[in-house]
């Protein structure tokens, strides 16, 4: 990611961010079928064990819901983007220029081990 240093580039950045948190929210809440507000979600909420407790099989949900709204595919080596809305959000981000100028090269999602 390049710096920032125009107040004008920051408030954007800013404003991008906080979209994508709330787009990510929105998609957690209907991939899964939760029945909770998307407001309800905080940035840095842990998703899995004491957060929302969701399993493995949510985190390929939640991995389709990214490839739906970012078209960004991740490999099962990817699950620790999933431990809060934040690092989705950071994981998207750093990763959006590659996949603008990179084919999709049809890559599969199998399962999850958040163990690792």
């Amino acid at each position: 990611m390049e710096t920032l240093v125009h107040q004008d580039d920051i408030v954007a950045y800013a404003q991008k961010r906080r979209q994508m948190c709330s787009d990510i929210k929105t998609m957690i809440t209907n991939q899964l079928n939760l029945e909770i507000s998307p407001e309800f979600i905080t940035d840095d909420q842990p998703l899995f064990g004491r957060g929302l407790e969701l399993d493995s099989i949510d985190a390929l949900e939640l991995a389709i819901g990214i490839y739906d709204l970012y078209e960004l595919t991740l490999s099962d080596g990817d699950t620790s983007i999933f431990s809060s809305v934040n690092t989705m959000v950071d994981h998207v981000l750093e990763n959006q220029d590659s996949v603008d100028s990179e084919p999709d090269e049809g890559g599969q999602l199998t399962s999850f081990d958040l163990d690792a």
